[in-house]
């Protein structure tokens, strides 16, 4: 007998475990309230890095001007002045359209049946969506969150941006004041003061990242403000007064930071409310659904997957998930990993992650050594003038095995998937620096690292 199989979400944790289902011979229905591709298409991982490419190419102009003649300096100077938002936005608009696009076809392809609504449990085996009970066998709730407005910014919700509204803007403001310094703060930090924009970023911790490793967030705070962008850390935004097109953002020691737009990015939370979980005899607490880390299952036939766990707020992470559990509910015995997934800051420089730091390690007892090199010593980076940051192993000194990478500079995210795949390999530091790097490339920067392990 064919498995009823219904997902709530068709996010990057939703969509996978429908396309794993419905490939392993599972009759899907996905249920979507908003747009598919959730919120990382729509609202977050793919528009972000379009207007960060669009920004890092202006910026670019920058290096052009040293490499023309002194008559041509000003030509670069009048392209960098006459960006069109309105076009770089259109651009951001057409790639979302077509991975929507692409999407859709692919549900149909997969004999989906894709509902837009919004979806309520009647029981633990009924949901009800547009107006119509589906019965299941099986569900996978792939609600995603929501941006977060702490007191008392949530009372002013229509007059600040959120990961969401800033996308909204129909010009680049003179000013903005991002309040939080973690991930998205720092990539639309990048991406406004590029396009001329003052930047201010308030974080309430000592450090902007502040869960990241510090050396690269120490990279990166440098080339920030060698930009332009003001920092304050240590610092909490107590309030916020409107004058004119001005919001006037009050710290706790007293000083008023004055902006003609404000993006509130202090992380993410859960809203469930709508679904009726009560009626699946399901509970959520404040980060979300608790769930069997490793099989994603909630409780009997329902799973959750995606940051509505709470286990890891990334996209890639939640594709993982999703299908983890698709193949649980299809009989097949799967184990999501979170230990090696990978993390990456889009900003310039790149900081990109995966495994355990230094200090991680010592905190798991275990005894661990780090390799370091240095882009200035990469010919690749010297050819294109990216020099900023480096590349550090973490190795067990006892097994000699790779625990963990942590990598500052062009091309981190991309590079990180080396040592990821040596983490999950069990290899010795010895083992990947025998592997053969093209030259000249960034990736030789691992090689490096790794060759001070045998020195």
């Amino acid at each position: 007998m064919t498995k009823k199989v219904i997902v709530i979400g068709a996010g990057p944790g939703g969509y996978p475990a429908a396309l794993k289902a419905a490939s392993l011979g599972a009759q899907v229905t996905l249920i979507e309230k908003n747009k598919a591709g959730g919120v990382c298409l729509n609202c977050g991982c793919i528009p972000s890095k379009s207007l960060l490419d669009a920004a890092h190419r202006f910026y670019d102009l920058h290096i052009l001007k040293t490499l023309v003649c002194a008559e041509a300096q000003n030509a670069a100077d009048v392209l960098y002045k006459n960006f069109d938002f309105e076009k770089i936005q259109t651009r951001r608009s057409n790639v979302i359209a077509k991975l929507q696009q692409g999407l859709l076809g692919t549900f149909k392809k997969a004999k989906i049946n894709y509902i837009e609504g919004e979806a309520s449990f009647v029981s633990n085996s009924q949901i009800k969506a547009a107006g119509k009970i589906f019965d299941f066998d099986a569900a996978v709730i792939a609600a995603g969150t929501k941006a977060f407005f702490p007191p008392p910014f949530d009372k002013y919700k229509d007059k600040l941006h959120d990961n969401s509204t800033i996308f909204n803007l129909k010009k680049v403001p003179s000013s903005l004041v991002i309040i939080g310094g973690g991930v998205i703060g720092c990539e639309f930090a990048c991406i406004f003061n590029a396009l001329g924009c003052k930047v201010t970023i308030i974080e309430m911790m000592p450090s902007i990242i502040p869960f990241e490793d510090e050396a690269p967030v120490r990279i990166l705070r440098t080339s920030l403000e060698k930009r332009g962008i003001e920092i304050k850390t240590g610092r909490i935004a107590k309030d916020i007064t409107f004058e004119n097109e001005l919001k006037n953002i009050l710290l706790d020691d007293g000083s008023v930071i004055c902006a003609q737009e404000v993006l509130v990015a202090v992380g993410r939370s859960v809203e469930l409310a709508s679904l009726n979980l009560k009626a699946a005899d399901i509970s959520y607490g404040r980060k979300g659904i608790s769930v069997n880390p490793k099989t994603m299952q909630a409780k009997d036939n329902i799973y959750a997957v995606g940051d509505v766990n709470g286990i890891c707020l990334l996209a890639h992470a939640a594709h993982a998930q999703g299908e983890t559990a698709a193949k649980n509910i299809m009989g097949i015995n799967a184990l999501y990993n979170n230990e090696a997934v990978p993390k990456a800051i889009y900003t310039w420089p790149e900081i990109a992650s995966v495994g355990l730091n230094k200090k991680e390690a010592e905190a798991k007892a275990i005894n661990a050594k780090v390799y370091k090199s240095f882009f200035m010593a990469n010919g690749r980076a010297l050819t294109q003038e990216a020099t900023e940051g480096f590349v550090q192993i973490v190795a067990d000194e006892k097994t000699d095995k790779i625990i963990g990478a942590q990598i500052a500079g062009t091309g981190a995210s991309e590079m990180i998937h080396i040592p990821q795949m040596a983490i999950l390999s069990g290899l010795t530091t010895h083992q990947l620096e025998e592997n053969i790097f093209a030259h000249p490339t960034m990736s030789e920067a691992i090689k490096d690292a790794l060759a001070k392990a045998h020195l």
